[in-house]
């Protein structure tokens, strides 16, 4: 026994070298281009409105795939779903460099647009999915807070490497963030082929003929402990609302700066990604200080939304850049608030075997979100000012209050937290709930960010 547990020990030791590597070369990727895509696209032809027609299509293309992708993942395996989602996210971002280059249209840049919404539901999960599932074959032994942790850490590193990178490369010129992005990812490939491997899951053959049917369960159960439970289709009506401001507003704001600092100056544009991705860690943050004192997470999530929407007005209505940017930093930072409760209270009411299936619908209908928003929002600020449409988007926002406050009434297990005061283990988990859960609320969080930093 003693000998077996020896001989594991490396084995564990390589799966943590390799889950660190993807994690970060993954994210390193993503977010090379998170401070330009904007820009880029401006300045391959598109209009304002049509950047966001194309950013919607992208929304679009994880809605529809969203569940058949999953299956992929629970059948042929994790590391193919991995490898699939890296290939197919290469080739669309070179894609978009070739379009740009021949000056194509809106509607050419969407249909790519739907593949790489395609690429990143590949990848959904399937990496965490196969990091706890090796590590319980290999005998691992330690605390899985630490490793995601860990990888948080490094993945928040990566964030601002490639942020501030992505924008000095676009400095020179626009293609390269893209171009890079496309290399780190083979790269990411190559490590994924060698050191991925789906240990402790042993993939099943889906016929197909048989995968409507598998496709068919996994919407039901979507359904069913997910829209079906009044708490969570409270949830989830409240994000739809704010992820579709937040997914317009994240990619909205790079032109808007810089027009209000009179500059096109686009290595600007990188440091204020950076420091978006800074201010979501200190709402990360401030979640671990606040949920000592107090007792339900409504609490956090109604205040969260409250900054969220004053905030959004305030960026619109500011006449200065550093105004705005600070109101957007603000913004950001409620973000980083709001994501890791609502997770750990969804976590907390769905049953462990449908979770994986309920985060895959609350994606679908936050997705949907996303779609009116930067559709709607997009013409709005071509046809009046994109600032009017941030005080739009606001305003909008605010109607994910009413609904918090109807989800604070129904009160429960789900909504308390227990802390130092209050008597919880972490940040976001409340009795009941594994500590891990909130390290696990963080990596999806990381998940969404990534989402947006793939929506080019």
């Amino acid at each position: 026994m003693a000998e077996g547990a020896v001989t594991r020990q490396p084995e564990g030791r390589r799966v943590l070298a390799g889950y660190f590597t993807l994690a970060g070369l993954y994210t390193l990727s993503a977010a090379a281009i998170w401070g330009v895509n904007t820009l880029f696209l401006l300045d391959a032809g598109l209009s304002f409105f049509e950047v966001f027609v194309a950013n919607a299509a992208f929304s679009a293309g994880m809605v529809v795939f969203e569940v058949p992708t999953g299956v992929v993942a629970d059948t042929l395996g994790r590391r193919v779903s991995f490898l699939l989602s890296v290939s197919v996210l290469a080739v669309t971002t070179l894609l978009y460099v070739a379009l740009a280059q021949v000056g194509g249209g809106v509607v050419a840049f969407a249909a790519v647009s739907v593949g790489m919404g395609l690429g990143f539901t590949f990848y959904s999960g399937a990496m965490e999915a196969w990091l706890v599932d090796a590590l319980a074959a290999t005998g691992y032994r330690g605390i899985l807070d630490r490793v995601f942790a860990r990888g948080q850490q490094i993945t928040g590193a990566a964030m601002l490497v490639g942020t501030i990178g992505g924008g000095l490369l676009g400095q020179v010129d626009l293609a390269l963030p893209y171009l890079v992005r496309s290399a780190l990812l083979a790269a990411v490939f190559v490590v994924a082929f060698v050191v991925m491997h789906d240990v402790g899951f042993t993939p099943r053959r889906v016929t197909a003929a048989a995968l409507p049917g598998e496709i068919a369960r996994n919407a039901k159960a979507g359904v069913e402990f997910g829209w079906g439970q009044r708490p969570l289709r409270l949830l989830m009506l409240a994000s739809a609302f704010q992820v579709g401001f937040f997914t317009w507003g994240f990619y909205a704001a790079q032109p808007y700066l810089l027009d209000l600092l009179e500059s096109d100056a686009i290595w600007i544009t990188g440091f204020v990604a950076a420091g978006i991705a800074l201010s979501t860690m200190v709402g990360n943050q401030f979640v671990n200080v606040a949920s000592r004192y107090s007792g339900r997470r409504t609490t956090l999530l109604l205040g969260a939304a409250a900054v969220q929407t004053s905030a959004a007005v305030a960026v619109g209505l500011a006449s200065s850049f550093w105004v705005a940017v600070a109101a957007l930093l603000l913004m950001t930072a409620s973000v980083g608030v709001t994501s890791p409760v609502r997770q750990a209270y969804l976590h907390q009411v769905v049953p462990s075997e449908q979770r994986a299936t309920v985060v895959s619908f609350d994606s679908m209908v936050s997705n949907v979100g996303g779609i009116g928003g930067q559709v709607g929002l997009g013409a709005l600020g071509e046809a009046r000012s994109v600032g009017a449409a941030f005080v739009a988007g606001g305003v909008a926002t605010a109607a994910a209050l009413p609904l918090l406050a109807k989800l604070r009434q129904l009160g429960g297990m789900p909504d308390r937290i227990e802390g130092q005061r209050a008597g919880a283990e972490s940040a976001c988990a409340a009795s009941g709930l594994p500590a891990v859960s909130a390290v696990e609320t963080g990596a999806h969080e990381e998940r969404e960010l990534a989402a947006a930093a793939l929506r080019v």
